[in-house]
């Protein structure tokens, strides 16, 4: 037995005070009193704000940055920034697969938040070189140096390759800090996606209010080097911990959890004639689930091998592989509401660049600033959710969750939908004042209506992810097997990731249909545009999402051991 990413030491403490199936930093069963817990998760939060202070310091302004500076359309921005969130939130898969197959959740964080940093310095860098494209807001037709293209894309995605192995790895290690098994840790453990995202949101708050004023006022090299400094001290701070977290413990006679779920399809496809007279008499199959009964064929022994020598899959194996494949309609209905999430940093930031944003003095916001109100709705609400919501349901329902998890999302994806409606209609009424003042033609004009107008759907996305965001985390880090959490919280950003992907190929296809006759919905003169009837869009493909998650949701069973 070793311990996954850490040296390993024979020394045990007393039995009683362990956790099983975990070690300390030298690899001795991990003690219940000095080891894990909110002493060891408030190291890895404040890591994560950090993190998602650094990364929507590139995100937040993207869009913004790729129509001034580097001289981009706005469907060619949208697209752009949509593929590299998209690959921001499917490169995960591949973190978590070298996490759990071979370095271990540490290990992994450490590395990626190298690569992270090299990303950033380079992005800086990028942004330092002189170019002839200097308007940050509005669209020109400059060509910026080649080099300076190539450097900013290749740093761009460097940096999201080293989130890719940060983001499912640090929080599947935070929650590794409570054991499901006790009952006070079991509470602690679900507290935790609820403050963990509020510590993610409180990064994003900070970018919102302080980097996008920065990158839009002052420089762009500073608005990309104060994220790579931030990140250099989250590194720190994350060694700070190391002699206090609790480290997965890993059996090095198992093969690896990808290989084994592997197998159970390879198996099942090639008995997928053999009958079952033809099984192994020593598998009790009262213990395996009817649920997917074509996967129950990997336990049949065609050949006569017995299962040392190879020929059968094991009841464990079959059953980790079926909550894999449990997951996937859950996965899949969730990708609307992906697709929405994805709005909110592109088209939502260049209307406000269209509206009205002063307050007072002389001052004017920054458009992409809003955005804090997303982050700033789940900081007020998480807390009221926590400490009022759940326990008041906990009383009700006797579930350590308050709801359950399914029920959470749905909430979420019903509020999604809820918020492209009113979009759209702000929209329109947007559109109306450019009529209603003959400002159609004019696409630099200012329009005398509020930005504040775009507020109510900004908090509708902040209510939406306090439900959806978090408890498709907690779902996804909760129902897949025990070595493969940092999968499942890949699986979690994935939806986001191929949400993202599936924006930018709505937008692409729209755009083609709609330029034709001269009036593309995503003219780069937005008041010329049609955003409103992307938004209507939006809202049935939501609907639409929600009611094939409801069907699948109701009939769904949650995996053995669930702590919820």
């Amino acid at each position: 037995m070793t311990i996954a990413g850490t040296p390993g030491d024979p020394e045990t403490p007393l039995l009683e005070d362990t956790v099983d199936g975990s070690a300390d930093h030298k690899g001795r069963p991990a003690r219940r009193s000095t080891t894990g817990r909110w002493r060891s998760a408030y190291f890895i939060i404040s890591v994560e704000v950090a993190e998602r202070f650094a990364y929507y310091g590139i995100q937040v302004n993207l869009i913004n940055y790729l129509t001034g500076r580097l001289g981009m359309s706005m469907a060619g921005a949208a697209e752009n920034v949509n593929t590299w969130t998209g690959a921001g939130g499917l490169l995960p898969l591949v973190g978590a697969f070298v996490a759990d197959s071979y370095l271990g959740r540490y290990r992994t964080i450490v590395f990626a938040s190298l690569l992270y940093i090299l990303g950033l310095g380079l992005l800086t860098l990028s942004a330092l070189l002189p170019s002839d494209c200097q308007n940050s807001n509005q669209i020109t037709s400059c060509s910026p140096p080649q080099f300076q293209i190539v450097l900013f894309f290749f740093s761009l995605y460097l940096a999201v390759v080293g989130q890719g192995g940060h983001k499912p790895c640090t929080q599947a290690f935070g929650a590794d800090q409570f054991d499901g098994r006790n009952s006070e840790e079991l509470k602690a453990k679900s507290s935790f996606f609820n403050w963990w995202y509020f510590g993610m949101n409180f990064g994003i708050v900070i970018t919102y209010t302080v980097l996008s004023y920065i990158q839009e006022n002052l420089s762009w090299g500073l608005g990309f080097g104060i994220p790579c400094i931030v990140m250099t001290a989250a590194l720190l701070i994350f060694l700070l911990g190391t002699r206090t977290y609790r480290y997965s413990v890993k059996n090095d006679e198992k093969k690896s959890p990808f290989v084994r779920i592997g197998k159970v399809f390879i198996a099942a496809a090639k008995n997928w004639r053999t009958m079952p007279s033809s099984v192994n008499k020593g598998t009790p199959h009262h213990q395996v689930s009817q649920q997917f009964k074509c996967l129950n064929k990997a336990l049949l022994t065609p050949d006569g091998l017995s299962q040392e020598n190879g020929g059968q899959c094991t009841i464990d194996d079959v059953e980790e592989a079926k909550a894999v494949v449990r997951l996937l309609p859950i996965w899949a209905t969730c990708l609307g509401s992906a697709i929405v999430f994805a709005q909110s940093s592109t088209f939502f930031t260049k209307q406000g660049v269209t509206m009205d944003r002063s307050v007072g003095w002389g001052i004017d916001i920054p458009a992409a600033s809003l955005q804090t109100f997303i982050a700033l709705s789940v900081v007020l609400i998480i807390p009221i959710y926590d400490r009022i919501l759940v326990p008041t349901a906990r009383a009700l329902t006797r579930k350590p969750s308050g709801i359950t998890m399914l029920q959470r999302i749905g909430t979420g994806m019903f509020t999604f939908a809820i918020s492209m409606v009113v979009a759209a209609l702000v929209e329109a009424k947007r559109l109306d004042t450019a009529q209603e003042y003959g400002l159609v033609d004019i696409p630099d004009a200012i329009l005398p209506m509020s930005v504040w107008w775009l507020l109510p759907q900004y908090i509708l996305f902040g209510v939406s992810e306090v439900f959806t965001m978090v408890g498709l985390q907690e779902f996804f880090y909760d129902q897949v097997p025990t070595e493969l959490r940092s999968l499942g919280i890949a699986l979690y950003l994935s939806i986001f990731g191929v949400g993202n992907f599936l924006s930018s190929i709505l937008i692409s296809a729209i755009e083609k249909a709609t330029d034709g006759d001269g009036h593309s919905w995503f003219s780069d003169n937005l008041n010329q545009a049609h955003l409103d009837y992307f938004y209507w869009v939006l809202a049935g493909v939501t609907a639409v999402g929600l009611s094939l998650y409801l069907y699948f949701a109701k009939s769904y069973i949650y995996s053995k051991g669930s702590t919820l």
